[in-house]
């Protein structure tokens, strides 16, 4: 009885752990969808709203689920409460909730690059920034989505698999 109950265990927390890697493959596309959402409200508020970039950033966080809502209300917060500039409010938002992202190091890098040009160009220039950033992030989102696809049942399987494997070793 205690073996088929640890068995039992096993086949759970391995299905589960293949589930959930599996989750974090489907879950960087949308939020790759969702960040250029984000950058295409804050192109329209920029060119057309002229609202300032803490305002701007505000509004974005009430519109977005999380954790892109708190990296948009974490950049509002800096920019508003401390003398700091819009570069080093940017790099410290992203420090702080990359780690619950879904996004790579190859996204990490776009959107470091865009905040070094933020508030630093005329609303001409500042639209290309955000145009060149939103194909380099179209870009990360095909390959996210190929990857997704080729490996999220894969990753689901193996984990269940692994489980079974275990179990037979362990018998």
């Amino acid at each position: 009885m205690m073996k088929i109950i640890g068995a039992l265990l096993i086949i759970v927390a391995t299905t589960w752990t293949g589930f959930e890697a599996s989750r974090h493959l489907s879950e960087r596309p949308r939020q790759l969808r969702q960040l250029k959402s984000a950058l295409q409200s804050l192109e329209a508020e920029i060119m057309f709203g002229h609202t300032p970039l803490h305002e701007a950033s505000r509004r974005l966080a009430a519109q977005l689920s999380k954790p892109l809502s708190w990296f948009f209300e974490s950049f509002a917060k800096r920019l508003t409460n401390s003398e700091t500039t819009v570069k080093d409010a940017w790099e410290e938002s992203m420090a702080e909730i990359w780690k619950f992202t879904a996004f790579k190091h190859g996204e990490y890098e776009i959107m470091k690059q865009f905040g070094e040009t933020l508030g630093r160009h005329d609303r001409m220039s500042q639209q290309k920034q955000i145009m060149l950033t939103l194909s380099h992030l179209e870009r990360e989102e095909g390959d996210a989505r190929d990857k997704q696809a080729k490996y999220e049942k894969m990753v689901k399987s193996l984990g269940f698999l692994s489980g079974l494997l275990l179990i037979i070793l362990l018998m």
